[in-house]
C-alpha cells in the first residue's frame, strides 16, 4: 500500500516511478527512521492513540527490522519501495498487521525526513571528527620523528625563508582543528528536533515534543513547524564544512606531491600509497594524493549544487529537496575516504632531512635576516631591505651564497656590515630568532608539539 494513494485512480507511468523513488539512496537512513520511529511509537502511546499492546508490537516489530537490517545481506532487497519510509511501513505491517499503519499518526513524511536526517548526520560528524583526530596525529607523528628536519619555507612557491619541516606539518594541524571546531560547532545545530511539525503546520494530536526529544538525544525543538521541514541550512552547512576540510586536504596532498617530484626530493611515498605505469616501468606515482586533490571538487560541486536547489524554493517543503540526500551522503563518503587515506599517507612519508636542509641553504633564503641583521645595527628596515636586495643582486651575478661573500664586499655596501654577520644568516641562527609566539624557534615548535600531542590525546 502506498503511503499516498487514496487520492488517485490511475497508475503513476513507470518512467516516472523510477524518476520519484528515492529508496536506491535514502535506505541509508534505514536505522535513523527506526529510530525515530520507536521514539514517536512511544509519544502516541503516552497520548493514548496506541494501545500498550499495540505499542508493544509496533516497538517488536521495530526492533526486529533493525536487526534484520544490520545482520541480513539482501534484507533491504526483500521488497520494492518508493523510500525508507514506506519500506519501513510496509515491513512493519507485513510483520506485525494493522497495527503497523497506526505508526504514521501525527507525522508526516516531511517532518519525518527532516528527523532521519538529523539523527544520521549528527552521527556522521561525530566520526568524522574522529577522522580528523586520526588525521592530526599523523601529522604529530610525522612532524616529531622529523622534529630536527629544516626545510625551506615557501611563498609563491619560491624560497621565503627556512622553517622546521615539523612547524609546516603543525600548520595543518591548525587547519585540521578549525575543521573539527566549525563540524562540532554545526553538529548543536543539526541536533534539533522536527518532529511534531507535520507536513508543515504542526499535527492535531497532543504529542510531547520534547519527551521525543530527550528519547532521540536531541538539544532542543525547531521552534517553528514551516520552518522545521522546509530548512535544510544543517545540510549546507555541514557540506560548505566539508569543502573548506577537503580545501585544507587538497593543499596537503598538493604540496606532498610536489615534494615528492624528483625536481624536489623531499619526501618519498611507500609503495604503499604509490601506483606504477602502465608503460612506463619506472614510474612511482602519487595517486593516492592526487585522488584527494582531485575529490575536493565533488564536494565544492555539492555545496553549489544545494545552494542553487534551494535558493527559489517557496515554503514549505518542495520534493526538490530530495537531492539533498545523494550531495549529502556522497560529501560524508568523499571527506571521510580523503581523511583515512590521508592519514594512511602521512604515516607511509620517507623525508629526505639532507635535501630539505641543503634547499633551505639556497636560494638566499637567508636575505630577511641579513637585513633584520641591519636594522639591529640601527638602520632603518626599508633602508636595509633595499640594501639587502642589492647584496643579493651582487651575489647572484657573482654566483656566490650569501655566506661566502667576503667581509671587504659586504663593506662596499656598507659600513655596519661586521664579522658577526656570518653567524646571524646562518640556518641555525635563522630559526632560533624567530622566537615570537607562533614562530618557527626549535624551541616554540617543540613546545607546540608537546602541545598538540597532549591536546589530542586528551580529546
Amino acid at each position: 500500500m502506498k503511503l499516498w494513494g487514496g487520492r488517485f485512480k490511475g497508475e503513476a507511468d513507470a518512467e516516472f516511478a523510477r524518476f520519484n523513488a528515492s529508496f536506491a539512496f535514502d535506505r541509508r537512513l534505514i536505522e535513523a527512521d527506526i529510530e525515530g520511529s520507536l521514539a514517536h511509537a512511544e509519544a502516541l502511546a503516552a497520548a493514548g492513540i496506541l494501545t500498550p499492546d499495540e505499542a508493544a508490537k509496533i516497538d517488536s516489530g521495530l526492533r526486529e527490522m533493525l536487526r534484520r537490517s544490520r545482520e541480513e545481506e539482501g534484507y533491504l532487497d526483500s521488497r520494492e519501495a518508493e523510500d525508507v519510509h514506506s519500506f519501513v511501513e510496509a515491513e512493519l505491517v507485513s510483520t506485525i498487521g494493522d497495527a503497523g499503519y497506526k505508526l504514521h499518526t501525527g507525522r508526516s513524511r516531511n517532518d519525518q525526513v527532516a528527523t532521519d536526517l538529523r539523527i544520521f548526520l549528527r552521527g556522521e560528524i561525530d566520526h568524522i571528527a574522529q577522522l580528523l583526530v586520526e588525521a592530526q596525529r599523523a601529522l604529530i607523528d610525522l612532524a616529531e620523528a622529523n622534529s630536527d628536519c629544516i626545510m625551506p619555507g615557501y611563498t609563491h612557491l619560491q624560497h621565503a625563508q627556512p622553517i622546521l619541516f615539523a612547524h609546516y606539518l603543525l600548520a595543518y594541524f591548525e587547519m585540521m582543528r578549525r575543521d573539527r571546531a566549525r563540524v562540532t560547532e554545526i553538529r548543536g545545530r543539526v541536533n534539533q528536533l522536527p518532529l511534531g511539525a507535520g507536513a508543515l503546520a504542526g499535527t492535531g494530536f497532543q504529542l510531547d515534543r520534547e519527551m521525543i526529544a530527550r528519547r532521540l538525544g536531541f538539544e532542543g525543538l525547531c521552534e517553528n513547524s514551516v520552518d522545521a521541514v522546509s530548512d535544510r541550512d544543517f545540510v549546507i552547512e555541514f557540506i560548505g564544512a566539508a569543502a573548506i576540510a577537503m580545501i585544507h586536504l587538497s593543499r596537503l596532498a598538493e604540496d606532498l606531491i610536489i615534494y615528492s617530484t624528483a625536481e624536489f626530493g623531499f619526501i618519498e611515498l611507500s609503495d604503499a600509497v604509490s601506483t606504477g605505469s602502465s608503460l612506463m616501468p619506472q614510474k612511482k606515482n602519487p595517486d593516492s594524493l592526487e585522488l584527494i586533490r582531485g575529490k575536493a571538487g565533488r564536494v565544492f560541486g555539492h555545496h553549489a549544487a544545494m545552494l542553487a536547489t534551494m535558493k527559489g524554493l517557496p515554503l514549505a517543503y518542495n520534493k526538490d529537496m530530495q537531492e539533498d540526500k545523494e550531495a549529502l551522503f556522497d560529501t560524508i563518503d568523499t571527506l571521510s575516504g580523503s581523511l583515512k587515506v590521508m592519514a594512511t599517507v602521512l604515516r607511509n612519508v620517507k623525508v629526505d632531512c639532507e635535501k630539505t636542509r641543503l634547499a633551505a641553504s639556497s636560494g638566499y633564503s637567508n636575505a630577511t635576516d641579513l637585513a633584520d641583521y641591519l636594522v639591529r645595527k640601527g638602520l632603518e628596515f626599508r633602508k636595509a631591505h633595499e640594501l639587502v636586495g642589492r647584496v643579493v643582486t651582487h651575489a647572484i651575478e657573482h654566483g656566490k651564497p650569501l655566506g661566502k661573500i667576503s667581509l671587504e664586499e659586504y663593506g662596499e655596501f656598507s659600513p655596519l656590515f661586521e664579522h658577526d654577520l656570518y653567524k646571524s644568516i646562518t640556518i641555525e641562527s635563522s630559526l632560533a630568532s624567530k622566537r615570537v609566539a607562533g614562530g618557527t624557534s626549535p624551541a616554540l615548535v617543540s613546545e607546540a608539539l608537546a602541545k598538540a600531542r597532549a591536546e589530542f590525546e586528551r580529546d
